[in-house]
């Protein structure tokens, strides 16, 4: 027959089929389907020397003509005859199709949420936090972009900046970006991984910085003026000189209830070992001054980015660093102005981890053994080293406690105006505290 209009209206499929064809036969091949239930299909039938019979569909009948569906077939059957194959062209454009609409939809934000996840989820909470933040941060305005639109070149600028100011945080940065891309691209969710060939100049020095006392007054009281959360954790930071990561990750079932003892751990700790921790008075009164929730579990909480109405351990460091710095500027500023102030101040260039290191070196001003420091600190390799390490499995449980209530004892001297550098009371409180123990 001749797929016309007036022949085509009738056609019907047996009701005992699910489809019947029908040919043209004017032009080989070209064909329309009818199915069981009234669905009229045009189509183009032809054969491929090795993929065998294939099919075209061109479209629905009435939607498409007649005669449009024989121009379409006949443009077709000339590809066909030329050696071309339109069948696997079209599932090509449409596997190529879907190719890009999962590349669209798997962003660098997608890529990032997947690695923390997956390949995270055994890492401490604290560094999956850090990670994402990291990357987050410095790579914001891609995070709605494909995940494979990220090239070297855009990885390299960003690093760059980022290590004129902190060379560090973009060692750090390109560590986070190289293990996610290389996560990802091992399971063929992107080609290529922009970070792996990136290096990030300048040299890394230790940072050895230290806070004065004034300083350290400076930071107790501006702590004071943050947020209800943001000042607790800052407070907590100073008196126990405890990992950013492991304070901003305290669990209330971590705090005995007396809120003497903070017990971090193994699996929260940096080293992977329990770590105890004796709270000062001061450290105490901090902790109560805390709402807790209903049900919470975490004592410094926010929102999680990830998940909905779920809480998640504070982050945003820098952001609680640069509030810190402001309100010690606005401290410094307002008492610049008073007769007699030269207005000379040290710079605001310490960081949150170095809270640790001051606390240590004013404890050793004050009297307290290094190997004591150092278990306060939670160090695994400390004063105590080789063989002697070894056999030495005391914890000095007694001798820190002492050690962090003298610290206490400073800070909070410090913490007042015009308080002398030495502070001769602690001192005296300390020996008095080593005549006890020593019994």
């Amino acid at each position: 027959m001749k797929l016309e209009k007036s022949g085509i209206d009738p056609l019907t499929c047996p009701p005992t089929q699910r489809d019947k064809l029908f040919f043209d036969d004017a032009l080989k091949g070209f064909g329309l389907r009818v199915t069981n239930r009234g669905a009229k299909v045009w189509l183009l039938q032809y054969h491929h020397p090795l993929q065998g019979t294939k099919r075209v569909v061109l479209g629905r009948y009435p939607e498409i003509t007649p005669h449009k569906a024989r121009q379409l077939a006949t443009r077709l059957r000339a590809e066909v005859l030329m050696g071309g194959n339109p069948a696997g062209d079209r599932k090509q454009a449409r596997e190529a199709e879907r190719l890009r609409a999962e590349t669209d939809a798997f962003t660098l934000k997608v890529l990032i949420e997947k690695w923390e996840s997956n390949a995270l989820r055994d890492r401490r909470e604290n560094y999956r936090a850090e990670a994402t933040r990291a990357l987050e941060k410095a790579f914001e305005a891609q995070l709605e972009k494909p995940a494979e639109a990220l090239d070297v070149r855009r990885v390299r600028l960003i690093l760059d900046e980022i290590a004129g100011a902190h060379p560090t945080m973009a060692r750090r940065t390109r560590a986070y970006g190289r293990a996610a891309y290389e996560w990802a691209r091992k399971r063929q969710l992107v080609s290529s991984n922009p970070f792996a060939s990136v290096e990030v100049d300048g040299r890394e020095i230790s940072r050895d910085r230290v806070l004065s006392d004034a300083e350290l007054g400076e930071a107790w009281r501006a702590s004071g003026e943050l947020g209800t959360v943001h000042g607790a954790f800052v407070r907590i930071a100073i008196l126990t000189l405890q990992r950013r990561g492991e304070i901003a990750g305290m669990r209330w079932a971590e705090l005995a209830a007396d809120y003497a003892i903070w017990t971090i751990p193994a699996e929260r700790a940096k080293n992977r070992r329990a770590h105890v921790v004796h709270l000062a008075i001061g450290a105490q009164a901090v902790l109560r001054g805390l709402t807790r929730r209903p049900g919470a579990e975490l004592v410094f909480e926010t929102y999680s980015r990830q998940e909905k109405g779920k809480r998640a351990p504070i982050s945003g460091f820098s952001d609680i660093l640069d509030q810190l710095r402001e309100k010690i500027a606005a401290e410094r500023a307002e008492h610049a102005s008073q007769p007699g102030n030269d207005g000379g101040a040290s710079p605001l260039d310490w960081r949150l981890h170095d809270f640790r290191r001051t606390g240590v070196t004013a404890m050793a001003r004050l009297g307290v053994a290094p190997h004591v420091a150092d278990r306060i600190l939670n160090h695994v390799e400390g004063t105590i080293r080789g063989v002697a390490a070894v056999y030495q499995r005391h914890d000095f449980l007694a001798e820190r406690e002492t050690a962090l209530n003298l610290w206490a004892q400073h800070v909070a001297a410090v913490a007042k105006l015009d308080v002398p550098s030495e502070n001769n009371q602690a001192a005296e409180i300390h020996g008095a505290e080593v005549a006890r123990a020593d019994g």
